[in-house]
């Protein structure tokens, strides 16, 4: 059976204050398209995988820009809904030296935000589709798409469709006690998750604590102990130096961590990193990749989204699989 994967979530406007300047002082932003399931699908889909994109979009200008953001990668946007009278905006200041980055969001009353069970007929939605993907992000914008993406979830289980989120916790969006009751349920019949030691410990409380070495082991295990998951991965980034990070993975499924290699880079743009992981785990395992090979590729589909600006990750499954398996990932192609 050929894979299709349905991607379930909210793109939003990205606007980016040019020359890194601050909110206070810009004059003119960058404006790109992209939110996280919406940056997976399109990476599935540069990798030549059959991909749809799931969400519902304002039917004015900028609705359209943003369908065709997504359209112009190959993904399908058929089921795309129309209504409601606005997009989700977020500002992006930039990290720059020692200055973090800053993300302001408006959200509110979005057209995703504001969806009905009624907008989503899933039944129809999940024919021939395999897959189906969503974040910790989308339940979080409104009560209505807890419900939506809870619903969506037993359909799919229902129909043998493999199911996989990020947990992907957001302070800014909900506590940690009302992430806790809604993702508690919904991941009953969650089968791939990925999730970092924020999200654990700011959805499910799981601290490992400073005595534990093996960190993202131990949410693994007790995540699995938890949930009927069948993987759990992460992938994290760690500050060397002022300009220099370290970007690793891992991978845990029948007992057993494997970790990818580690990657020391420079950042051109982080946002989307974490969704070109989920990209590349999920390209891996339709592949039928064995574990150590899936955690390598999917490390290597994130460290090439630090290269790329804006929220997509514009690379090949053939470029990712160069970096991850060939010494000379980084000598010029000719």
């Amino acid at each position: 059976m050929k894979n299709k994967i349905i991607t379930f979530g909210e793109i939003m406007l990205r606007l980016t204050p040019e020359n890194n300047d601050r909110f206070v002082q810009c004059h003119s932003f960058e404006a790109v398209y992209g939110g996280g399931e919406a940056n997976t699908a399109v990476s599935l889909s540069n990798f030549g995988v059959d991909c749809a994109y799931v969400t519902k979009l304002p039917e004015n200008g900028i609705g359209q820009s943003a369908v065709n953001s997504l359209r112009q990668y190959g993904v399908d946007i058929s089921n795309i809904v129309r209504g409601g009278e606005q997009i989700g905006i977020y500002f992006l200041e930039k990290k720059t030296s020692q200055r973090p980055s800053n993300v302001v969001y408006n959200r509110s009353g979005s057209a995703i935000a504001l969806a009905t069970d009624a907008d989503f007929d899933w039944d129809k939605i999940f024919e021939g589709v395999t897959w189906f993907h969503f974040s910790g992000i989308t339940p979080a914008i409104s009560d209505n798409l807890a419900g939506i993406c809870l619903k969506a979830c037993k359909i799919a289980k229902e129909k043998n469709i493999t199911v996989s989120c990020d947990l992907n916790y957001r302070s800014k969006l909900w506590s940690g006690e009302k992430a806790n009751a809604v993702m508690s349920e919904i991941c009953k019949y969650v089968d791939i998750c990925i999730a970092n030691e924020d999200d654990a410990v700011g959805i499910f409380q799981i601290n490992p604590g400073p005595e534990v070495a093996n960190r993202n082991e131990y949410i693994a295990e007790e995540l699995m102990k938890r949930f009927p998951f069948k993987m759990v991965a992460s992938v994290w980034r760690t500050e060397k130096s002022i300009t220099t990070f370290e970007l690793q993975a891992m991978v845990y499924t029948d007992g057993r961590a494997y970790y990818s290699k580690p990657y020391y880079m420079d950042i051109l743009d982080y946002i989307g990193a974490g969704d070109a992981y989920c990209a590349g785990l999920i390209y891996a395992y339709i592949q039928n990749y064995e574990p150590q090979k899936m955690v390598e590729f999917a490390n290597a589909a994130s460290c090439l989204k630090h290269t790329v600006s804006g929220d997509f990750n514009l690379v090949t499954a053939d470029e990712v699989y160069r970096l991850a398996f060939s010494e000379s990932g980084n000598e010029v192609q000719r």
